[in-house]
């Protein structure tokens, strides 16, 4: 099967392959890569219309304009005039700086809420990105040596609801990435390279380039697939234990007051520490609060007060926990 066979028939399975979309191209080998099969399947009107778009995080000076020109040259150098590019420049650093967030979690955050404005502009339906089957082998691999709990160990979901109609897919998060960069070799397509992808100092940088190769060689070449199915298999779990947690929250969740969530105390005591933590996770998601530095002690922290520890507690991000009488009151100062 080729890479656009593959791409085409995720697009089949989820149902969306005739609704249009956005393709997340940062100029690596993976994104550009995923957008030349998007592109090319919809030219062969085996998929709907397509854009793309690219965020300038402005971290790596010039070398981050020359990613965005180069993004901003792919309707011309695949010869598809009729290819719209979106592009915007964000100073992802003072944006952190600004929220308490840690840079790589305000990135991330910036750069989903610029590409929901993307499809909600173009009315788009979904929002693709190239992370491949190593990507989330590194993830779990990250997560797991981190200490993370369920959520981290069940790795990227392959599509998640980012905002109302509006889906994020991972069409190639099966794939390995030779077989992306053999892709990129059959169709002659250049790509930029992340100089700060080499620097071992960055965790990951260290997992992709040192550790998962060792494990591969020492213990199971096909390491990648066995990380990608057990993140699968939790991913199930953690799905199951969102929609609990969700209907949880819909119970115990009382009138806001002004910047305070409000939740009942009763109903948190009945539940378990794992369903509690699932709940506390939700409402940081849904409050945009950091969440980018709370481990799973600080989790089990939140639970425990949740749960009937009788005094606040202070958590990254300036959010605070307290009980008051029969409620819960979580609140970002």
């Amino acid at each position: 099967m080729t890479l656009q066979d593959h791409v085409a028939g995720f697009f089949q399975r989820q149902e969306i392959s005739a609704r249009a979309g956005v393709i997340a191209v940062s100029g690596g080998p993976d994104s550009v890569a995923l957008a030349h099969c998007c592109v090319s399947l919809w030219s062969e009107k085996r998929l709907a219309k397509v854009v793309l778009a690219h965020l300038n995080h402005q971290l790596r000076g010039a070398d981050s304009d020359a990613d965005e020109a180069f993004v901003q040259g792919l309707p011309a150098a695949w010869d598809v005039p009729t290819l719209v590019v979106h592009m915007h420049r964000l100073d992802v650093a003072r944006l952190a700086r600004e929220t308490g967030d840690n840079l790589e979690n305000a990135a991330r955050q910036a750069r989903y809420r610029w590409l929901t404005d993307v499809a909600q502009q173009t009315g788009a339906a979904w929002i693709a990105t190239g992370h491949t089957a190593n990507d989330q082998a590194e993830t779990v691999l990250h997560h797991f040596l981190r200490g993370s709990g369920l959520t981290g160990l069940a790795g990227m979901p392959q599509r998640r609801l980012l905002a109302p109609g509006i889906d994020l897919v991972r069409p190639l998060l099966t794939v390995r990435r030779a077989e992306v960069l053999a892709y990129l070799h059959e169709h002659r397509l250049t790509s930029r390279i992340d100089a700060s992808n080499e620097d071992l100092a960055f965790t990951r940088n260290r997992l992709r380039r040192e550790v998962l190769p060792l494990l591969e060689r020492a213990f199971n070449p096909n390491l990648v697939e066995v990380l990608g199915r057990t993140a699968l298999q939790l991913r199930d779990v953690q799905d199951d234990l969102t929609r609990r947690a969700g209907e949880l929250l819909t119970h115990a969740e009382r009138p806001r007051a002004g910047n305070l969530v409000v939740l009942s105390r009763a109903s948190l005591q009945a539940a378990t520490p794992m369903l509690v933590r699932e709940l506390l996770r939700l409402i940081w998601q849904r409050e945009g609060w950091p969440q980018g530095d709370m481990g799973f002690a600080d989790w089990g922290r939140a639970a425990a007060l949740a749960r009937g520890e009788p005094r606040g507690q202070d958590f990254p991000g300036g959010v605070q926990v307290r009980a008051v009488g029969n409620v819960i009151q979580l609140e970002r100062r």
